[in-house]
Parts: C-alpha cells; structure tokens; sequence
C-alpha cells in the first residue's frame, strides 16, 4: 500500500491510495479532478474508488467529474450531501480493495456527517493509516461547525485516540505550523510542541508537506489530544476534558487570524487551469 501525497487548492491534501500488486488505487477526498488525473496517469493505475470525508467543496469537488470520466467509480461516504455518492457508509463498517482494508470511523462535528477511514493491510509490516479528514489536523483538530465539544471529544478520545499508537495520520490541510504556534502558546514549555514547530518550520520553507504525523507523536503535542495533562488545563482554566476541549477550540478560533485569504473559487480556478489562457498570452 503506497499513499501518494497531493498538495491542491490553499492547503487542502487529496491523497492516492495504491495497492502495489494490482496497480489499483483508491482516491481520498477527491478535490482537483485534473490534478489527481496526472497523478494517475504517471502511476499508471486504476481509479477503483473515492473516499470522501465529508462534503464540503474542497473535499468532495471533483466526485461528479470523476464518477463520469469513470464508469462504474465507486464513491463512498456518510453524507447525502456528497456529490455523486454512491454507497452511504456507517461506523464501523468495513471496505475491501485488493489487499487494502479499510475501516470507517464516524466523527460528526466538523460536519454532522463526517467520516474517516483507517486503513491497513494483512500481514503488512507497515504501519496502518488514517485519513482524518478535518477531525484531526496535525497538532490541531476541526472546526466544530455542525457539531459539539463533546462530540469532538468521543471523536478524539474514544474513536480515533483508541486507534494503534503507530498509525499514520494524513490529514485533509496543511496547517500545522499555525495549529503548533496555538499549542506552544497553551504549553510554552513543551519541548516536543517546540521541537515539531521547528521541524514543520522548515517543511514550511522547503514547500514540503508536514503530513503524516503519528497518533504516537500527536498525544505529544497536539493540545486537543491532551486536555486531561495539568498545563493544558491551567491554560484553559478548566478540569473537566469536555470543558477543556470547548475552550480550547474557541482560543484557537481567535489565535491569529489570517487578514486575507485568497479567494476559495479564485485557488480551484488556478488548479483547474482555468486561468492558463489569459496567463500564456502575457
């Protein structure tokens, strides 16, 4: 199983999943049809199905454009509001694609029907992988827009915490030098907060993408996975986890907000290439 890594839109990830003995692939959160299209070309694999977190544009974009280009494509989600969605997923259930097992693991509270999907393969010696959407960002969680605290907190702690400790987490943004700076400002003498803002830093500078992370490192610095650890709690001024987590969302809703931000249908014109014409003749 090899996950290729697609950088598209402002900082959205879209990934290909492959399964390396059949040449199959499987697409997460398919937002930029044309771009994941090259990806598949130099793969030189087939698109068997989508995985879609949720249904919001910049993760479920692309699925009517691919569902035509690809008779028979397979979408999956827990969302009538996902485009072109053809099998409604539940918790718990399980997907087969070649060797590739995949788990999926309800977490409504971004949206009211967002899902993630772990996945692994038999007797594989590599680590299993999460697609966490936007549940869980690297060193950050989800905007809870249709949801609440405690939903996030069953989703963090009982749902995706409980996962293998060495499970790779690849998350729908890239945004963890802004989610790391919120968590050294909670906890100013977390030295492993200081260390992976450094690291992410540089990733940052060399235009590298900083997923994934591990569920092992998350628990190290990631703040929405540790509102039970004394610092946390002395910066939220509560004790109790729910509380905690709540707190924590709205300081980092009001942590540094961008002045501007480009313009969401501006970015997928350019990753269309809708603006290449205009663009040549200069």
């Amino acid at each position: 199983m090899k996950v290729k890594v697609i950088s598209v839109l402002e900082d959205n990830y879209m990934y290909l999943v492959i399964e390396e003995s059949t040449r199959d692939a499987v697409a997460v959160d398919a937002a930029v049809p044309r771009r994941l299209l090259e990806i598949i070309r130099k793969e030189d694999v087939v698109l068997r199905a989508i995985l879609t977190t949720h249904h919001h544009w910049d993760h479920a974009r692309g699925n009517e454009e691919l569902a035509q280009l690809f008779p028979g494509l397979r979408v999956f989600g827990a969302d009538e509001r996902i485009g072109a969605l053809t099998h409604k997923v539940t918790h718990g259930q399980e997907l087969t694609f070649g060797a590739i097992r995949v788990r999926c693991l309800f977490t409504p509270c971004h949206t009211s029907g967002h899902m993630c999907y772990f996945m692994w393969e038999d007797d594989s010696p590599d680590a299993p992988a999460l697609f966490s959407g936007d549940t869980l960002f690297v060193g950050g969680c989800g905007q809870f827009f249709e949801g609440t605290a405690e939903q996030m907190h069953t989703n963090l702690t009982q749902i995706l915490g409980t996962l293998p400790k060495d499970t790779k987490v690849f998350c729908g943004h890239e945004c963890t030098v802004r989610n790391l700076k919120f968590a050294l400002k909670v906890e100013p003498e977390n030295e492993m907060v200081k260390e992976k803002l450094a690291w992410a830093r540089q990733r940052d500078d060399e235009d590298l993408p900083t997923v994934p992370s591990t569920l092992q490192e998350e628990f190290l610095y990631n703040p929405f996975l540790r509102v039970t650890e004394e610092p946390v709690q002395r910066f939220t001024g509560r004790t109790d986890p729910v509380e905690v987590l709540r707190t924590l969302r709205s300081e980092r809703d009001n942590f540094k907000k961008p002045k501007e931000r480009p313009n969401p249908q501006a970015m997928l014109a350019f990753d269309w290439g809708l603006f290449g014409p205009f663009l040549e003749k200069k």
